[in-house]
């Protein structure tokens, strides 16, 4: 079996679901069995209203080429689309900020799919918009959830999801074409050193615009995980509904060859609660 399947497996399996094929027997048939397994979408649709960086103006556009009848009688509809790599929902590839680092396309399926920890820094975040994680923030996550596994996401909630997609409040500022008053929370730099070096994980996210706190100018976050081959998840939706420990995502981006980062789906498997 794959490691997809595996996963799935694992999590049915966690769930005790009493309905339909058990993971075991889903597996020895060659099938995945999804009973047991709840989906939330943790990404923003793209659009109008759709949050960039802002010095990128141009946003997002859907161009119509057809839609309606066709010639031969059916109906028809294609689009065009131009955006930037690095708004709404997104990945940043580690060549963001490291010439040496991963592209989007050769970022490896198995740093993509991926257990998720999620530490809540809400009410920190409420009290100060700067607000950067800190080491003491994830020394007192471990002690209740244990310690950050290898190989997994360190998901940040800030509960900045709640401003979305109102660029004053979400970003701190809304002048189009300047970055130098932006206010959000994101990752201390040591917080960051901490989960590359010590704890070895494969992606950080968090549920703002930037891994790096909005007033920063020289984004040291971003260079930390960028030399360690480490992506990272912007503008994540509905932190609000993962627990701290037992979810599992998926973070497909497009695949954009030589890409710095692109649009990405990202799903979260949780193992349903048994039936009472």
């Amino acid at each position: 079996m794959n490691k997809a399947a595996t996963i799935l497996g694992l999590l049915v399996a966690a769930a005790g679901c009493g309905e339909g094929p058990s993971a075991e027997s889903a597996a020895a048939s060659g099938g995945i069995d999804l009973a047991g397994v709840e989906f939330v979408d943790l990404s923003y649709g793209y659009g109008e209203r759709t949050l960039y960086w802002p010095t990128d103006t141009e946003g997002f556009e859907l161009e119509s080429l057809a839609y309606g009848p066709s010639a031969g009688g059916y109906f028809y509809s294609s689009n065009r689309l131009s955006t930037a790599e690095h708004g709404g929902t997104h990945i940043d590839a580690p060549i963001h900020f490291a010439a040496a680092g991963w592209t989007v396309d050769q970022i490896p399926l198995e740093r993509l799919v991926v257990p998720a920890a999620v530490i809540d820094i809400s009410a920190q975040a409420d009290a100060d918009h700067d607000y950067r994680l800190t080491v003491g923030d994830i020394e007192s996550w471990e002690a209740e959830h244990g310690q950050v596994a290898a190989g997994s996401a360190l998901l940040v909630r800030s509960g900045w999801g709640r401003f979305w997609p109102d660029a004053k409040q979400y970003l701190g500022d809304d002048t189009p074409g300047d970055a130098s008053h932006l206010r959000f929370p994101g990752f201390g730099a040591d917080a960051a050193r901490l989960l590359v070096d010590q704890r070895a994980v494969a992606m950080l996210g968090i549920d703002t615009a930037s891994i790096d706190h909005g007033p920063t100018s020289d984004f040291p976050v971003h260079q930390i995980v960028g030399a360690a081959n480490v992506a990272g998840l912007e503008n994540v939706a509905n932190l609000e509904r993962l627990p701290p420990t037992g979810a599992w995502i998926v973070a497909l981006p497009m695949k954009i060859e030589g890409g710095s980062g692109g649009p990405v789906r990202i799903v979260a498997l949780l193992p349903r609660p048994l039936p009472r």
